[in-house]
């Protein structure tokens, strides 16, 4: 289950150019036969993400990427309360037994260095606590390249998208090996 926001749930994307789907393209090309379950909601803060969690999973996930977090920091949200929201969602994962690998955001430069260190270290510290995987900044290569994004600057374009799978795939490969107990699954889902 790839848990998140507008850049999971696939913002201005075609059917067939979100995350979950390239992603799920691109586990079967390694020859995972997984199902990627799409719970992104567009807009979603921590916050949010928090409130619908137990929606989320009754999909019956057997493993997360959590990716949220970018809202909270384009809003200039408290880096303290996003850490708290995060927290409590791995807590969760943690008690249902699910392997989750943090898909890590950074703070718009504009809102300073001060706020910035206190929010890009948020996903560093739930990795080290939780002893969860962590793919440092989920639009790496992505952001502030303008043919990789939509015409808002903020979401990337299908291109974009393939940018992002092709750079967290080795991560998601030993997520998925991880839900099956190391082995190579038939189907996780």
């Amino acid at each position: 289950m790839a848990f998140g926001d507008s850049l999971v749930h696939g913002y201005g994307l075609p059917a067939g150019e979100t995350f979950p789907e390239q992603l799920e393209t691109a586990l079967r090309e390694e020859g995972l036969d997984v199902m990627v379950i799409n719970a992104g909601n567009s807009g979603d803060t921590t916050a949010a993400g928090l409130a619908r969690l137990d929606w989320a999973l009754a999909d019956e996930p057997t493993a997360v990427i959590l990716e949220l977090g970018a809202n909270d920091g384009l809003r200039g949200l408290d880096p303290a309360a996003t850490y708290d929201n995060l927290d409590a969602i791995m807590a969760r994962f943690t008690e249902e037994g699910l392997p989750v690998l943090i898909a890590g955001m950074l703070a718009p430069p504009n809102l300073g260095r001060e706020y910035g260190d206190s929010f890009n270290s948020v996903f560093p510290r739930l990795a080290e606590k939780y002893d969860a995987p962590l793919y440092p900044f989920f639009l790496d290569g992505v952001a502030l390249e303008p043919e990789l994004n939509q015409p808002d600057g903020i979401h990337p374009n299908a291109r974009g998208v393939a940018e992002i799978v092709k750079r967290i795939k080795p991560y998601v490969v030993a997520l998925v090996r991880d839900a099956a107990g190391g082995a190579q699954p038939a189907q996780v889902n």
